[in-house]
């Protein structure tokens, strides 16, 4: 059972003094019954929360998929460098309280965001400990070869970092665009693994988490959520 003006301060991304606010108005009813007390408990799971005509879902913790654009920062706050971040373009009726991105993406680097509330489930998928690869596609100013494929899959030292083995191919048997897995989120780890070799990455874009590919249906900035099956499908890859 939770309170009734905690669940509308959530899934509203609103104050708790708002949601009290809201709730004294008459705009809030559950299972059709107009709410009197903000401290009212519902069985959230249940019951049908209604705001000013709106159906409420509660929910502990949400999953959105997003495809990043470019020039937007995987940050929850963007004032001090006054940048947009991926928090900030969510659409106003997915934003909540508590949201970060999962892992980051470079400002340039494009694709799959994943965005959540759930703190232990992005340790989870974050850990190198736990191996849940990212699948990236990098378009290149010059061609790779086999010797690189084997240096990537045996492991590369850049400077003071020790990058696992990763998975490096050709894409449609073009050897300047190459699908790239990596089980480790360093800082621009695949542009700096390339680099080594004297190659400069010239677009990059997540395409994959653990077994969920990012949804082809989404524009860039468009998100949705994410479903139990396809959390599943993130850590059973």
């Amino acid at each position: 059972m939770e309170r009734i003006d905690k669940i509308i301060s959530n899934e509203l991304n609103i104050a708790r003094n708002d949601a009290k606010a809201i709730i004294k108005s008459g705009a809030v009813s559950v299972n059709g019954i107009p709410v009197k007390s903000s401290s009212q408990k519902i069985d959230a799971e249940n019951d049908t929360v209604i705001v000013n005509g709106r159906e409420i879902k509660f929910r502990e913790f949400v999953y959105i998929m997003m495809n990043k654009p470019e020039g937007v920062i995987s940050s929850t706050d963007g004032r001090k460098t006054s940048e947009k971040t991926v928090i900030d373009i969510l659409p106003q009726d997915m934003k909540r309280k508590n949201l970060f991105p999962a892992g980051r993406l470079d400002k340039n680097t494009t694709g799959f965001m994943l965005i959540t509330d759930d703190g232990g489930f992005a340790h989870r998928i974050l850990s190198p400990r736990s191996h849940v690869p990212k699948t990236y596609i990098a378009q290149l100013d010059k061609p790779f070869d086999n010797d690189m494929i084997n240096a990537f899959g045996s492991g590369l030292k850049i400077g003071n970092d020790e990058c696992m083995p990763a998975k490096l191919e050709a894409v449609d048997g073009d050897y300047k665009t190459a699908r790239v897995v990596i089980n480790q989120g360093m800082y621009h780890q695949i542009k700096r693994m390339f680099k080594s070799f004297g190659i400069e990455v010239v677009q990059l874009k997540r395409i994959k988490i653990g077994g969920l590919y990012l949804d082809s249906k989404l524009a860039s900035g468009e998100c949705r959520f994410i479903d139990e099956n396809e959390l599943k499908m993130i850590v059973s890859d």
